[in-house]
């Protein structure tokens, strides 16, 4: 389908989504972030000691967590890619000396994740529009861009979101190769993006499996081309993959061995062994947990999910794309429901599942295009699904570490924090000015992002129904979050915590802001 509108038409939308990813810089300086640090003291190491070990940074700079330990030597417990990429962008801003752990993240950040990220909803965007007019594709790209886990782990130094990013870059050149729209040689940009995926996260190798499902399902009957995409996907994936099995070796003494298997920290080796590097058979706790944990459920973080279902069966006409979406989706499924859940304290939500995301969105578009044609409450309520996810998901993710003891994480800490004048952490905050103003703005952003998705998606619906399935299923979905949440002591200490480690103390009361 052409892009039958304008793409300034929506510029608003788009303008407030870049505005928002430039603007928030959620970052805890008191809390370490052992999963950013530990990269980022590796891209120190690479520039400064010419190494792939820590050790260097852990004496200069402090000790950081997630580290494994091989022959008294130190290194992060991550997949290398993120670590690699961090170096130059360190020997950028590293001047006549070392900056601090603040100015380091803020530009890491803003090179390797937000503006990948802000570059990818181009494809994004190209691939929706194939199946749905403009009016629906830019809400739905919104509601990916600021009400999904996207955003939060856009604004923060690991992997999860990088490795979305490389997924879908493989996919959409199959996708696109396969509909006759790129040239075949292209096999070898999808190979290249797909092993990158996997040095960023191990777990990238589930959507890459999920990638050779659809290239498979769609060429099966044309051997030939079938034949072409393997060798090229085999031949732009070996040097990233090599690369991995050479820092393995390096690092761990074996091409298969990572950073998991040789943790520092005995305590949290338990979480990796047993099955594939702590992948067992599904167990119901780690799925309810995934998806229905009060605290950061995906179903509590992310009201749109519920309307995914809506949309497979419609689907079902694009076989290929249809098996590719439920593979890609059953894989994730399987990993969140095989991997003890209480290995990814502290997060926004189940961020293993956050490169799995972007494909969940055109059965969301395809929701809410046949939607549209039946019940307008129930339409209705779809819109309110995704307009309501860009104030909850993006006011989770402008604070973005959520401590294990708050029962809900929007009414027992993000709410509880803005109320008493900890607004989201921008980047005027980095550089050590006021967090006041700016940080207002980020909230009235995601609002005014809400009620964009919200006037785009029912504007030329007549029926008051509509409007109100919108409203209700908002407001039924507030309350439900309201009553989950204890306000007990763990919400209390939480709270505390997040306080005490946020990057600028807001005002005392009285005092000038």
């Amino acid at each position: 389908m052409a892009d039958s509108s304008p793409l300034h038409s929506a510029r608003v939308g788009y303008g407030l989504v870049i505005g928002m990813y430039l603007l928030v810089f959620p970052y805890h300086p008191a809390l370490r972030s052992p999963n950013e640090l530990c990269r980022l003291w590796q891209a120190r190491a690479l520039i400064e000691d010419h190494t792939l070990s820590v050790n260097g940074p852990l004496i200069r700079y402090g000790y950081v967590g997630d580290l494994s330990k091989k022959d008294n030597l130190y290194y992060p417990s991550k997949a290398p890619l993120l670590s690699f990429l961090a170096a130059p962008v360190y020997a950028m801003i590293r001047g006549q000396q070392a900056p601090s752990d603040v100015t380091q993240v803020y530009w890491s950040r803003l090179f390797l994740l937000v503006i990948p990220s802000l570059l990818f909803l181009v494809l994004l965007r190209r691939f929706l529009l194939a199946y749905l007019e403009p009016a629906l594709a830019d809400p739905v790209v919104w509601t990916y861009a600021l009400g999904s886990m996207a955003f939060g782990y856009s604004e923060i130094f690991m992997s999860h979101q990088l490795t979305a990013v490389l997924n879908f870059a493989a996919f959409y050149c199959a996708w696109s190769i396969v509909r006759g729209q790129l040239k075949p040689r292209m096999w070898l940009v999808a190979g290249a993006a797909s092993g990158a995926a996997v040095a960023a996260e191990y777990t990238a190798a589930l959507t890459v499996i999920g990638i050779a499902v659809y290239v498979v399902v769609a060429l099966w009957k044309d051997k030939v081309a079938l034949a072409k995409a393997v060798g090229g996907v085999v031949l732009g994936a070996a040097p990233f993959l090599g690369g991995l099995m050479a820092y393995h070796t390096i690092c761990f003494g074996h091409p298969l061995e990572s950073g998991y298997k040789n943790l520092n920290d005995a305590g949290y080796q338990h979480w990796h062994v047993g099955g594939f590097l702590g992948i067992r058979l599904p167990y119901w706790d780690a799925f309810a947990f995934s998806l229905f944990s009060p605290r950061v459920g995906l179903v509590f973080i992310t009201p749109w999910l519920w309307v995914v279902g809506f949309g497979l069966k419609h689907l079902r006409s694009e076989r290929p794309l249809f098996v590719f979406t439920v593979t890609v989706l059953l894989l994730n499924l399987y990993f969140t429901s095989a991997f003890d859940h209480t290995s990814w304290g502290w997060t926004l939500g189940p961020r293993h599942l956050t490169p799995m995301i972007p494909f969940l969105m055109l059965p969301v578009g395809l929701a809410l295009k046949h939607l549209r044609e039946g019940p307008k409450w129930l339409f209705g309520a779809a819109c309110g699904a995704c307009a309501l996810s860009l104030a909850t998901t993006g006011a989770l993710s402008v604070v973005n570490y959520i401590p294990d003891s708050v029962s809900n994480a929007l009414f027992g800490l993000a709410l509880p924090l803005f109320n008493t004048g900890y607004l989201p952490p921008t980047l005027f905050a980095a550089f050590g000015a006021s967090a006041m103003l700016p940080g207002a703005l980020a909230l009235l952003g995601l609002l005014a992002g809400a009620a964009l998705v919200a006037f785009w998606l029912l504007r030329g619906e007549p029926s008051a129904q509509a409007r109100f399935g919108a409203a209700a299923f908002a407001i039924g979905f507030l309350v439900l979050l309201s009553a989950i949440t204890r306000h007990d002591e763990g919400d209390q200490g939480g709270l505390r915590q997040m306080q005490t480690s946020w990057l600028i103390q807001p005002p005392a009361p009285g005092a000038p802001p």
